[in-house]
């Protein structure tokens, strides 16, 4: 039965296109950046409140006889995703128009038509299956090297829970004023810093946009997600240090859950934006699923680099300091790297204007 939870939830998930939706309402490729970061402020809205009161019912609320309450929490959750769905067909096409009710195919950017248009105006065919041009490869390909990176940062930002779970539960106090903590608000803190910095971030990537220079790369923005990333590694192991071998307060978890949620609004948002700037209209959703298959990698992977490592025998925070480095090294490539990678997005036409 968790298996067919499972396919049932990747199912909504293939059928779930909001992203690609943002991508086609919002045709400004300057606003884009900001506007899937308001995006990411929403959706963890939603996860903050379910993880800070799940935290509460299935330990407090619901459990019976030491038996903890996950199954009420579950038909509770499935209520509220029906009435996600019943609100959505309501007021989806009040408020969004004619975006969505045809495949990507038909609704093309600004950029396509106007090389549509261009193609015309030189007397040339249109074929029905129109192929791939030389500045479309390279951005399908740049989409791909970007996916290549998300599984580094997802192998080392899906870790970051594990050592909460495995290590903290055992090395902290989780009693905060007589209330034992509920794990699940851990992820709680993580929803409720991406719900403040989400402003943050669009603010200040709309004013990096409005530079005479542009905004930064997304090669640049993932850098210093990787590396931010790497710095709270470097506070887990500054904390294992510094507790000398006593339990320290579970509050210093929430220095932590920033630092990594920091990491996080530099890359998870950007990473759809990305893809709705630059991929062909026609493999949108395929490009989207690209990004699918970079979690699913790297959400293979994380358990068994953490069995090797944290579980490998190793001290603490030694494996803490060599993710740090590995997440450092990779920030510098991309920074080193992202002109030549800057490249394969750019239109050849704009450039020579």
């Amino acid at each position: 039965m968790v298996y067919v939870m499972i396919f049932c939830v990747s199912i909504g998930l293939g059928l779930q296109k909001t992203g690609a939706l943002i991508g086609r309402i919002v045709t400004d490729k300057d606003q884009v950046d900001s506007a899937f970061s308001i995006r990411y402020t929403l959706v963890n809205t939603g996860a903050f409140i379910g993880t800070f009161l799940v935290g509460i019912l299935y330990k407090d609320v619901f459990a019976k006889n030491g038996v903890l309450g996950f199954a009420p929490c579950f038909k509770l959750a499935a209520v509220s995703m029906w009435l996600g769905a019943l609100w959505f067909f309501v007021l989806g096409n009040r408020f969004m128009g004619e975006v969505g009710k045809k495949p990507f195919k038909f609704e093309k950017t600004a950029e396509e038509l106007e090389r549509e248009k261009a193609e015309k105006a030189a007397h040339k065919e249109e074929a029905k299956d129109e192929p791939l041009t030389k500045v479309e490869k390279k951005r399908i390909a740049a989409i791909f090297l970007v996916a290549g990176f998300s599984v580094i940062f997802w192998i080392f930002w899906n870790l970051a829970y594990l050592p909460v779970y495995y290590y903290w539960t055992e090395n902290m106090n989780w009693v905060v004023a007589g209330y034992e903590v509920p794990t699940t608000w851990f992820d709680a803190a993580n929803s409720i810093f991406c719900v403040i910095l989400g402003p943050v971030m669009a603010m200040l990537w709309r004013k990096l946009a409005a530079r005479p220079q542009g905004d930064m790369s997304l090669f640049k923005k993932t850098g210093i997600g990787i590396g931010v990333l790497g710095v709270s590694y470097i506070f887990f192991a500054v904390l294992d240090v510094m507790r000398g071998g006593a339990k320290i307060s579970v509050l210093w978890l929430l220095i932590f859950s920033f630092i990594l949620t920091l990491g996080e609004m530099f890359f998870s948002p950007l990473g759809h934006a990305f893809i709705s700037k630059y991929s062909p209209s026609r493999y949108l959703s395929t490009m989207m699923a690209v990004w699918g298959i970079a979690t699913f990698i790297s959400s293979l992977a994380y358990g068994p680099l953490f069995s090797a490592t944290f579980e490998g025998g190793f001290k603490f925070s030694s494996v803490c300091i060599a993710i740090a480095v590995v997440a450092f090294i990779s920030a510098v490539v991309l920074f080193v790297l992202d002109k030549r990678l800057s490249k394969l997005v750019e239109d050849e036409d704009e450039v020579e204007a």
